[in-house]
């Protein structure tokens, strides 16, 4: 899980850092204010990172366009100097997808914050990129509507983020990820073309370009307008907050509420020693006594939620719940969910550094993972807190070690990378939600094989024909799996039969 090869023609060894910079800097100039320029150490170094903090370098230029047009020149600027551009959002993803590239330009697309159209009739909004999600629903809210995406970072995260992840949260079980809620994307390719990707109606002509875009990691196109789909508001939701003393029967009991004909809208499963650190930090009540928990939420008219609310409780139940407390009002609700959106930063309070992790695998297989993962904290000799997705079997482990301890981060890699090796082995994939970027560009050599991923950059190279958006992250070299599978043999822990030929 080291950072991979940037093979873009801006990145020779022999390429003079100071002199490009020099010139990068002179020819924005051109087409930027002077404060949209940053180019010096004190100034770039904010932008070394996003929220994956284990990997950091520092960008050549950041620019800060103020509009379109500026966006637009910046990218014909590069283009034809040939020099790599990371655009970037609010900072907050978790798989180093915006950090930057050290003789690139960091694109950050901060200023572009304005909800640009609130349409309650057609239930759409027009936003910009740099809008935050939770400011969409905000907006929304006096005409009774919602956007329902709700990553755990919404109060700080951004709509081009979320298209460039195609991000979910806990809510996206019912109401769909990013890419089921979002109608149409405007931005630029890196030669500075306009492009836009669906349509306000209900299907766009052609090839359906808007599910190839999100999702891409800012691999294809820039995007810097985004119409997105509003819901209603629901007149009620309650939450189940369901107990069970041993991490298989939580498991099941997810299984079994969906195998019932019940789809809620959100279902989350937290181990032990997440539900532990989560409690000291913003005290929701939690079971501490539980080796698991699952909060189960159903929303709508109050005789839907009252029925939904008795079904799941009663799966809950012969599933072997030990406990079962549902929410008496929405200061109740709001607390459960307090918690689990606070589970990264109560994370961090508890250990210098965190990895987390990001894989998808079959609901069936929850008891499973969580297993394994206990058998790889012995043999990593690190701590592991999980909480999941679990409704749609997408696993948040967060791996806690001390980035200053060389061993330890090497230790957290190699433990990473065997989880996500495990859950494809399960029949799951690398990642759900959180994005590849330079975190599992390695693993992306288990789940794909060479001419999968040759396919990939075919695809690359049709948007943009000189690597130069976001490179040597997401999709792996053959080199770079030969390298992968080799270190995997050395370290012992190869499983998979797509890296054995190595």
């Amino acid at each position: 899980m080291t950072t991979p090869e940037l093979n873009t023609p801006a990145t020779s060894s022999t390429t003079d850092r100071a002199g490009l910079q020099k010139k990068v800097v002179q020819a924005l100039r051109q087409v930027l204010p002077e404060h949209a320029i940053l180019f010096t150490p004190e100034d770039t170094t904010p932008y070394e990172c996003d929220g994956l903090t284990a990997y950091r370098e520092r960008p050549l230029v950041v620019a800060l366009p103020e509009t379109t047009a500026q966006v637009q020149a910046v990218l014909q600027t590069c283009n034809r100097l040939a020099v790599p551009v990371v655009a970037r959002g609010a900072g907050t993803g978790l798989s180093g997808g915006a950090m930057p590239h050290k003789m690139g330009v960091t694109l950050s697309m901060a200023k572009f914050n304005h909800i640009l159209k609130m349409d309650p009739i057609s239930r759409t909004a027009v936003v910009q990129c740099g809008v935050r999600n939770l400011a969409i629903s905000e907006a929304a809210a006096q005409h009774g509507l919602y956007y329902a995406p709700d990553p755990s970072s919404q109060i700080a995260c951004t709509i081009g983020g979320n298209v460039a992840e195609n991000s979910g949260g806990v809510h996206c079980l019912k109401y769909g990820l990013t890419g089921q809620n979002v109608l149409k994307v405007k931005g630029f390719t890196i030669e500075g073309d306009a492009i836009e990707f669906g349509s306000e109606a209900l299907d766009a002509p052609g090839y359906d370009l808007l599910a190839v875009l999100v999702g891409s990691e800012g691999m294809l196109a820039v995007t810097t307008e985004v119409t997105v789909k509003l819901v209603p508001k629901p007149q009620l939701a309650r939450c189940i907050m369901a107990s069970f003393d041993d991490v298989r029967k939580a498991g099941e009991a997810v299984a079994a509420v969906i195998a019932a004909g019940i789809i809620p809208a959100g279902l989350e499963m937290m181990d032990g020693p997440m539900t532990a650190a989560v409690e000291d930090y913003v005290h929701a009540d939690y079971d501490l006594s539980a080796a698991a928990i699952l909060l189960c939420e159903s929303d709508g008219t109050p005789e839907e939620v009252e029925e939904e609310i008795g079904r799941m409780s009663e799966v809950l139940r012969n599933c072997g719940a030990s406990a079962i407390t549902v929410s008496r009002d929405e200061a109740q609700r709001l607390k459960f969910w307090s918690g689990r959106k606070n589970a990264f930063p109560a994370s961090g309070r508890i250990s210098p550094d965190y990895m987390c992790m990001d894989s998808t695998i079959p609901r069936k297989r929850l008891a499973d993972i969580l297993e394994a993962i206990s058998a790889m904290e012995e043999k990593y000799a690190l701590r592991c807190l999980n909480v999941f997705h679990a409704g749609d079997g997408n696993l948040h482990p967060l791996i806690l070690f001390d980035s200053n301890d060389a061993d330890q981060l090497r230790r957290c890699e190699l433990f990473g990378a065997e989880i996500l090796e495990t859950s494809v082995a399960m029949g799951g994939t690398v990642t759900g939600e959180h994005g590849v970027g330079i975190e599992k560009v390695n693993s992306m050599c288990v789940q794909f094989s060479a001419e999968e991923n040759e396919q990939m950059f075919s695809i690359k190279r049709a948007f943009d024909p000189l690597g130069l958006l976001n490179p040597g992250k997401v999709i792996p070299t053959l080199n770079r799996c030969a390298e992968y599978g080799k270190m995997l043999v050395r370290a012992g822990t190869i499983k998979h039969p797509e890296l054995e030929r190595f």
